[in-house]
């Protein structure tokens, strides 16, 4: 009971993705053949928002639910890395017509294919997370 805003605000996503056509496979296709400017818009759109949430949480100090600050740490910028994992991610985005987010609107949306692309993300992660000490960082 006490997550159940979680669960709100994961269906109320759900719903606005789908609406959106942001899980649309034919939406994801024709932003990569860059015959459609839908699918940049909403990740432009989403991008703004994140960027003035940042910024809103930071002048705020807004707190996360166990109370405590919420940071923001500088990271170094590697190119190769970046690329590299830009490339990963948008093969498997290209490749399997979703995004992480999307994935499970998918899934709760009765696209039950989705659910193999669902678990190599989940395994992808997970052998990541088995991995991580050893990669270059």
């Amino acid at each position: 009971m006490k997550h159940i805003k979680f669960l709100l605000i994961g269906i109320f996503f759900g719903i606005v993705m789908t609406k959106s056509e942001a899980i649309s496979w034919y939406r994801i296709q024709e932003m990569f053949r860059f015959q459609s400017f839908h699918m940049y818009g909403i990740i432009g759109s989403a991008l703004l928002l994140g960027v003035f949430i940042v910024q809103w949480i930071k002048k705020k100090r807004i707190r996360n639910t166990q109370g405590e600050k919420i940071t923001f740490t500088d990271k170094k910028m590697s190119v190769p890395r970046y690329l590299f994992g830009g490339i990963v991610f948008g093969l498997g985005w290209a490749l399997s017509g979703a995004c992480p987010g999307p994935m499970y609107t998918l899934v709760g949306s009765g696209y039950t294919v989705f659910l193999i692309t669902l678990l190599s993300a989940v395994g992808g992660t997970f052998a990541y997370g088995l991995l991580k000490d050893k990669l270059p960082h």
